[in-house]
């Protein structure tokens, strides 16, 4: 990627710092607040709450005396407990020994080990309160499919069939029963990939039998940041007909002219708001999970398909929207942790490693499509960071979490050297690894 291809314009270019800023502004106070408000409840004292690092831009001070502020970088953010010799939660050990005991109570590095762990491990727990909340908010915000599955609205087409309507309760589709709509992607895999199907429908209180679309038609419901479809120009409700001059019919059919490409450049027949228009892009290489935990390396345009149509969507209780917000909280974890093995092992490309010029490019793409889609991605990446602050590296909050586990089994913190050494390790290891995704951001294609 050439850095110049990352600016196109310094509109473009201040979009995206600010989609950043924001994003990463809300999982840094989340994660914060977390070390902060455990912290209180456990005992400790926070001297000082910041959003940011350097020059203070404004300030204001609580009842229980913590200085919460605002800092000129926003590029992270830090809790300040009493007994604290800086940001780093270094501990001030001269302070800390002129104090009487109830006030060192009150500090973290002389607070009960349980209460020190507690508020460590605090951080990355609300980023995955965060994300989990979030999840479940967008999906009984757009709701789920009712069943049985009943139109909506329906998508403009090229030489659409319009003998469906809005309120049709679907019951068949080419003679077969159609099933829920969680089983509704893999019965459609069963049915001739067409351009026109019998649907037998619920209308006005009869069955009737109407021809209608593929269920699943080229039609483009959605376009990832940072690929070539995005770069193309490609968006939502495009509906591709022809790849290479042959007229295709379903979704699949885009997606097996995708494969078979083999990364060579592909010409396409685009039709929006009732006129079309020919595009060619290339196809990318890319490492994609499997259900069984594996990757395999296809070639993708960066679209996802959808119905022709919008179902009638019912809103779903609280708990179980909750329990989505868990399964895709979870998802994200497991699929970060066998990405990153992979890595490791040299299965898959370490291009897959995102620093932050290819976090803050692919925030402003996601705001760019939509406040459902940026909210989205912000829980996505609070539960990697959640994830990435529980590694066992020294400066994390995992190290820390190591450290106190060794207090535990041993009777005794490591010694005052060994943790020096051990956090400076850690510095450089997390230093080396932004460096090498920054690498990746500016030299990975």
């Amino acid at each position: 990627m050439e850095i110049l291809g990352l600016i196109p314009s310094f509109g473009g270019l201040a979009y995206t710092i600010g989609a950043f800023v924001v994003a990463l502004s809300v999982i840094v106070a989340i994660h914060e607040y977390g070390h902060y408000i455990v912290g209180r409840w456990c005992g400790i004292h926070a001297e000082v709450f910041s959003l940011g690092f350097g020059p203070q831009l404004f300030s204001w001070r609580d009842r229980r005396g913590t200085l919460w502020q605002v800092a000129a970088l926003p590029l992270g953010g830090y809790v300040k407990f009493l007994g604290d010799a800086d940001a780093a939660s270094a501990a001030d050990g001269a302070a800390i020994a002129r104090m009487d005991p109830a006030m060192r109570r009150r500090t973290m590095h002389a607070a009960p080990l349980w209460a020190r762990a507690a508020t460590v491990a605090a951080g990355p727990v609300f980023n995955f309160l965060l994300s989990i909340l979030v999840f479940a908010a967008v999906v009984m915000w757009q709701g789920q499919a009712q069943e049985p599955l009943t139109i909506d609205e329906i998508s403009p087409m090229p030489q659409a069939v319009q003998t469906l309507e809005p309120g049709d309760r679907i019951l068949e589709i080419h003679g077969r029963t159609v099933p829920s709509f969680d089983a509704f992607s893999g019965f459609v895999e069963n049915l001739p990939r067409a351009p026109e199907l019998d649907y037998t429908v619920s209308r006005d209180g009869r069955e009737i039998t109407v021809p209608g679309p593929y269920p699943y038609p080229p039609l483009v419901s959605g376009v990832a940041p940072q690929s070539a479809a995005m770069d193309a120009g490609l968006q939502e409700g495009d509906v591709i007909t022809h790849v290479g001059g042959t007229r295709i019919s379903s979704f699949e059919d885009l997606r097996s002219a995708v494969m078979v490409s083999d990364g060579a450049p592909i010409d396409l027949t685009v039709w929006r708001d009732g006129d079309s228009f020919a595009l060619s892009l290339t196809p990318r290489s890319a490492d994609v999970p499997l259900p069984d935990g594996g990757f395999e390396k296809r070639f993708l345009i960066g679209v996802t398909g959808g119905l022709f149509f919008a179902p009638v969507t019912e809103t779903p209780g609280p708990l179980e929207a909750l329990g989505i917000g868990l399964d895709q909280t979870g998802y994200i974890i497991t699929q970060s942790l066998s990405g990153l093995y992979h890595m490791i092992t040299g299965a898959i490309s370490t291009c897959n490693l995102s620093g932050p010029v290819g976090i803050a490019e692919t925030s402003g793409a996601a705001a760019s499509q939509g406040l459902a889609s940026f909210v989205w991605f912000i829980a996505v990446l609070s539960t990697a960071v959640g994830l990435m602050n529980l590694f066992p590296v020294p400066v994390l909050d995992g190290g820390h979490l190591v450290f106190h586990a060794y207090e535990a089994v041993t009777g005794r913190p490591p010694s005052d050297r060994a943790l020096q050494v051990l956090m400076a390790g850690g510095l450089a290891l997390i230093i080396t690894l932004m460096l090498f995704a920054v690498t990746n951001d500016l030299f990975c294609p």
